[in-house]
């Protein structure tokens, strides 16, 4: 196992840094996208919310070569999975996922632009959907739905990308992206390029 290789697999440094992101984020507005985010129900004898499915993964299994890097998305599991290039550095990140089915997209994509500060701007079925929702949201911006930096993928409006409201991470709670916390996507954007392989699952 490569000295670069970081695996955070104890749940309760997932919990922690949750709670440490939360704290300092939640004066942050969220206008933006107030109330969309998916409450998982408490946990019963009949339902068992827990980190057991986040778990490393085998390149192997989902790309046929690592050529300018891999990045998979468990949309199940909720994590997004990078592998370097020559394979000596691999990443596993906490994920928020579309809130439904109708918003969610599976298959192969890449990375065609990478943005620090990126502007938001709604989609035009996500204005009809919130018409109260802003026009636009400037990169730099605290209340920015994409946070510090975004990786834009070949398929229209979706992105790779930071997020300003941390409660999102762990949750169906985008409206087809996938949002990481902040340090996530900086470490991910210095590790990605262009052309870098994007399979969801």
């Amino acid at each position: 196992m490569s000295a670069d290789r970081k695996v955070p697999m104890d749940r309760r440094y997932f919990l922690a840094g949750a709670a440490a992101a939360i704290g300092g984020a939640a004066a942050l507005p969220a206008a933006a996208m107030e109330g969309s985010t998916e409450m998982l129900p408490g946990a019963s004898s009949s339902v068992r919310n827990n980190a057991s499915s986040f778990r490393m993964l085998d390149w192997q299994n989902y790309f046929d070569n690592t050529r300018r890097g891999a990045i998979l998305v468990d949309l199940t599991s909720r994590a997004l999975h990078f592998w370097s290039e020559d394979q000596s550095t691999y990443r596993l990140y906490p994920t928020s996922v579309p809130l439904s089915e109708d918003l969610t997209r599976r298959g192969r994509t890449e990375v065609v632009q990478k943005v620090v500060a990126p502007t938001w701007r709604p989609t035009p079925a996500m204005r009809e959907r919130n018409p109260e929702w802003p026009e636009v949201v400037e990169g730099g911006s605290p209340d920015n739905p994409l946070g510090t930096h975004a990786l834009y993928l070949s398929w229209t409006y979706y992105r790779i990308h930071g997020t300003h409201d941390t409660r999102k991470i762990g949750r169906r709670s985008s409206n087809g992206c996938v949002g990481l916390y902040n340090e996530h996507i900086q470490e991910l954007f210095a590790l990605t390029q262009v052309g870098t392989q994007v399979l969801l699952i």
